[in-house]
């Protein structure tokens, strides 16, 4: 007969389940209970077997089980803490695995720290404190001065064979100036991705199901973020419209820096721009920028060329033929390809160069990692025999 787990604190397990935006009835379907049994181990009336609670803790919250014994729940950021800007209606749209995923953002900030011992690897080249921006900053400049740092020309640009290789390049250079690009595939596809504002670790997550043409602007929009000294979260197109004040002025001008960053006005070739045959022109100077069609739409509307109605109908369109396209693909790939993927070169070097000096062990590489202490030496005789992450 499975034993109580008489002494779980009913409190943790509301805290639990609205840190990640779930109702009483989604955590009864997950464990196929009814909502009456929830409630009543919520309120105390009753109590989970021990077997109940791991499941719970396992498949559900993504707690470990000790947690639901503590006197009280552990402080933690809010959603709503982490992404001030945002309004109320815009946080409860983010649903569970989103959550989690800026979960697991918040844990990559505390192992860079600890696997750094606090100090960034860039030192003084720190991008976001070797610049100084605040919300009246012109755009252009800044894109400029980025570029200046990451060190990158347009012709350097324009040279690469593909959106998979600019994104690589793009965020290696990022690395190298102390911005930290992790991905991770996000099941809420209106979520291009998101970043964390810190002094020391400021990192930035990308949404991998996307494309890697929407990837690159996610990148650049979330890195304008950081500039301004602000998380965010990058959800659909109507997102500047829906906020208001500040909030509203800083979503377009990250907007716009994405733009002028990957496409500066000062080298557009204008003479190419066919306003009679948008698709066409958007289509030709993509390739020619390695980024999506919607930067360049972007640029012709910044620039007056289209109207916001024609952007947003285009840019809608796209997307939706790139998810379509995502989804004929279909899962697979390889396991730790895709680890080495998501946790990016610049993470992985720091804490296998922690692991080999015997500073961590395994199984707290593998926590740094979160993956098992079992995979960690598969994942290190990848990246030796295949190279870099993309």
């Amino acid at each position: 007969m499975p034993t109580r787990a008489t002494t779980v604190n009913p409190d943790l397990l509301k805290w639990a389940r609205n840190s990640l935006g779930l109702s009483i009835i989604e955590v009864a379907q997950r464990i196929h209970k009814s909502p009456a049994v929830v409630e009543d181990w919520e309120s105390g009336q009753s109590h989970p077997t021990f077997n109940q609670l791991e499941l719970l803790a396992d498949s559900v919250y993504r707690r470990p089980v000790a947690v639901f014994f503590f006197p009280a729940p552990p402080e933690e950021p809010s959603v709503a803490h982490d992404f001030r800007t945002l309004p109320g209606t815009e946080i409860d749209k983010l649903d569970r695995d989103t959550r989690l995923a800026l979960r697991d953002a918040r844990a990559y900030q505390v192992s860079l720290s600890e696997l750094s011992r606090g100090l960034n690897q860039a030192g003084d080249r720190l991008l976001t404190s070797s610049l100084q921006v605040d919300i009246r900053t012109n755009v252009s400049v800044l894109a400029r001065l980025v570029r200046e740092k990451l060190g990158f020309t347009v012709t350097q640009q324009s040279s690469w064979r593909s959106s998979t290789q600019a994104f690589k390049n793009w965020r290696i250079a990022l690395e190298q100036v102390g911005i930290y690009v992790f991905k991770r595939s996000i099941e809420q596809r209106e979520i291009s991705g998101f970043c964390l504002n810190n002094p020391v670790f400021p990192i930035i997550i990308i949404n991998n199901s996307t494309p890697h043409t929407r990837q690159i602007f996610t990148l650049f929009h979330e890195l304008a973020h950081l500039l301004f000294g602000v998380s965010s979260i990058t959800t659909d197109l109507g997102l500047a419209n829906r906020l208001s004040g500040d909030a509203h002025t800083i979503e377009k001008k990250c907007n716009k820096f994405a733009a002028e960053f990957l496409v500066p006005t000062e080298s557009f070739p204008w003479s190419l721009v066919d306003v009679e045959d948008v698709e066409g022109t958007a289509r030709r100077l993509a390739q020619r920028y390695s980024v999506s069609r919607e930067v360049i739409l972007r640029k012709l509307l910044d620039q007056g060329h289209v109207s916001n109605e024609l952007y947003l109908e285009k840019a809608t369109e796209w997307a939706r033929e790139a998810e379509e396209a995502r989804t004929r693909r279909g899962p697979g790939g390889n396991y730790y390809a895709t680890q080495a993927t998501y946790l990016g070169e610049s993470f992985l070097n720091l804490g296998f160069s922690q692991y080999r000096s015997g500073i961590v062990s395994k199984a707290e590489l593998a926590d740094h990692f979160g993956m098992r202490a079992k995979t960690v030496g598969g994942l290190e005789d990848y990246i030796l025999s295949r190279g870099q992450p993309r």
